[in-house]
């Protein structure tokens, strides 16, 4: 090889693998930094794509979890309201079964329907009971004071009475439909939350000595609980539905009335709890999703410590001596300075 002045290729070529061994350090450093293993498109163009999608769907997974923690706050919140009206029920049968004592007289029997008048309307503040302003149970129609509900007209109740017959029969029921799946797609997962018609569950039908043919229930409305019921007498002119609405005297709702309200509060409750069990099922089936799509992303997008640590060191050496051996090399020409003099 001659020995020239204008060419030094030996101190280019190091000059050269000094600046790469630079750029793989550079790079080493900021993954270590990072915690990434791409810490630029061009690093993995197709891996960074599947990532951010899977970061997205992690997102929004995260987020149908949280509807799910919400939907079993308002079914937890829906059934503290229906135990008190079971309570409630429970109390009115209670009063109906004392006021059928053959030992009470008409005043003892017109305070029992005192308190049972009050109970009535506690029934009715309690249907308009909400949750983050959101109605726990149907006001009317297919509405409630906070929105429209999914309604369901042909729904079918099926329970036996306290002689064991079979009771069948249709209601309209309300609900709210609870999306499941981070796609938010119908098909790929919903829960409808039931939105309690408490028309039905307290509907006592027909009223002893109504003289209107009407059937109401314990909240002193109609079975449609669209409008309160007008006052209505017996034939001895004693009031049997009062001028508030209300049902004026205890004595007109037999007790089997009672333990038929009680058999749907029962199933409402029932209902209630099945959904609660349903969501927390589909909570944790998401819950899982979250840490396989979290272990997923990171095995695209985590840098492996023990491994980038190693290329650290081995690239760090190379720098130094890239570094070293291109000053070596622009020592080469000082060669032919030498034969000059």
């Amino acid at each position: 090889m001659p020995i020239v002045v204008n060419t030094n290729a030996a101190a280019t070529t190091a000059a050269f693998n000094l600046s790469k061994n630079h750029a793989n350090l550079s790079k080493s450093l900021a993954r270590l930094s990072s915690g990434n293993r791409i810490t630029q498109p061009a690093e993995d163009a197709g891996g960074l794509a599947v990532a951010y999608k899977l970061d997205s769907s992690m997102k929004r997974t995260e987020a149908v979890l949280n509807n799910h923690q919400n939907a079993l706050s308002f079914l937890q919140v829906q059934d503290g309201a229906l135990e008190s009206v079971g309570t409630i029920v429970s109390r009115m049968a209670e009063l109906r079964t004392m006021a059928a004592d053959i030992t009470k007289n008409s005043g003892d029997i017109e305070n029992y329907s005192k308190e049972f008048r009050e109970l009535q309307d506690q029934l009715t503040q309690i249907r308009l009971e909400k949750f983050n302003g959101i109605s726990l149970f149907a006001v009317s129609g297919g509405t409630t004071n906070s929105g429209t509900l999914d309604s369901d007209t042909g729904a079918i109740y099926r329970y036996r009475d306290e002689n064991g017959v079979s009771i069948q029969g249709t209601y309209t029921a309300f609900s709210r439909k609870l999306m499941t799946h981070p796609s938010g797609i119908d098909a790929d997962g919903n829960i409808d939350l039931n939105v309690g018609n408490l028309s039905f569950v307290l509907s006592i039908g027909a009223i002893t000595d109504g003289g209107n043919g009407n059937s109401y229930n314990l909240m002193g409305l109609a079975t449609s609980g669209t409008t309160q019921a007008t006052a209505v007498n017996d034939s001895n002119n004693v009031p049997v539905i009062n001028d508030a609405g209300f049902i004026a005297n205890i004595t007109k709702v037999s007790i089997s009335q009672f333990t038929n309200v009680i058999q749907k509060i029962a199933d409402a409750r029932a209902e209630n709890g099945a959904e609660q069990q349903r969501i927390q099922q589909s909570y944790d089936l998401h819950s899982t999703n979250l840490v396989n799509l979290e272990a997923a992303h990171g095995r695209i997008m985590d840098v492996d410590v023990a491994l980038e640590s190693t290329r650290f060191a081995k690239h760090n050496v190379l720098v130094q001596a890239s570094a070293s051996m291109t000053a070596q090399a622009n020592q080469l020409t000082q060669v032919a300075l030498t034969l000059l003099q």
